[in-house]
């Protein structure tokens, strides 16, 4: 039965695609990109065929959100050719610059515009790994948040997901909508067909700025970044690395070596210390750094 009120707002993002021939190199101050290519994330892809079944099978509506520069209309062109109604792209220059909490300000602005019954997108991106945005986004409109979902089925009211759980488990869990749903790499994705790539190139991309969502300048980008960027980087220190494993030790541990690497855990060092000791080097410590001041006597 068509569900009119199912209305899904599925957020798109690109990565760096890692196969050759990519190629980064440094000109100046900054890292030229040149020869760097990108492409839709496999699990925001996988999500949007989520929203695309229920839309053939319950008969919702599909929206998709992609929030950076031009090139991201041909990731919603994509979009339209596989079902999608609606595509939106947003992007201002003051993005430039912002962490993740910045990004969050601009997604859940988006998502208490177009009031969504559902949201969805990848669990994780191929190149960074966890993204924390989609669930600020839904922390800060209050929205229940389902991680590493494998399937969803919309009930009265409610959805109840298949989501990964530890060491390979499924647990079953149900939140009230609207809700966020962030899909893991599952759904194989559909192959579009020729008339509806050639109409997805005249179809209309929304094209939104900072004056659509109402957010003043500060609060997004570089100047509502909680955590600045840092003028450089600590490398990591180099570990340890190991030959080939001594013949002589057991197979078991010979196999965790081989499957670890060859790099070998740096040992730490364990200091035991009296009560009174320990005491004694806490405050001596919080003295240095100035945490802790003598009360005048």
């Amino acid at each position: 039965m068509p569900n009119a009120t199912l209305d899904i707002l599925v957020l798109l993002r690109e990565t760096n695609d890692p196969r050759p021939p990519a190629r980064v190199t440094t000109r100046g101050a900054g890292i030229s990109e040149r020869g760097l290519r990108r492409t839709l994330n496999p699990a925001d892809l996988a999500a949007l065929e989520e929203a695309l079944c229920l839309k053939d099978s319950l008969g919702a509506t599909v929206t998709v959100l992609a929030i950076g520069p031009a090139r991201l209309d041909d990731t919603i062109r994509l979009a339209f050719s596989l079902g999608a109604e609606r595509g939106i792209r947003f992007w201002d220059h003051g993005m430039e610059g912002g962490d993740a909490s910045a990004d969050a300000r601009v997604l859940a602005r988006i998502i208490t515009i177009l009031s969504p019954t559902l949201v969805f997108t990848g669990n994780r991106l191929t190149d960074r790994g966890d993204d924390p945005t989609p669930a600020l986004a839904a922390a800060a409109t209050a929205l229940p948040c389902i991680a590493a979902a494998v399937s969803l089925v919309p009930q009265k009211g409610l959805v109840e997901a298949q989501r990964k759980s530890d060491r390979g488990a499924r647990q079953m869990v149900s939140a009230t909508m609207p809700c966020m749903v962030l899909f893991e790499e599952v759904r194989t994705p559909r192959y579009p067909s020729v008339d509806a790539l050639t109409n997805a190139l005249t179809a209309t991309v929304e094209q939104w700025d900072l004056a659509h969502l109402g957010l003043p300048f500060w609060e997004i980008g570089a100047a509502g970044a909680s955590l600045a960027a840092a003028d450089f980087g600590v490398p990591r220190p180099d570990p340890v690395r190991v030959v080939t494993p001594d013949p002589s030790l057991p197979a078991f541990e010979r196999i965790l070596s081989l499957l670890s690497g060859g790099i070998k855990a740096r040992t730490g060092t364990l200091n035991q210390l009296s009560a009174d000791d320990t005491v004694s080097g806490l405050v001596r410590i919080f003295r240095e750094e100035g945490l802790l001041v003598d009360a005048p006597v």
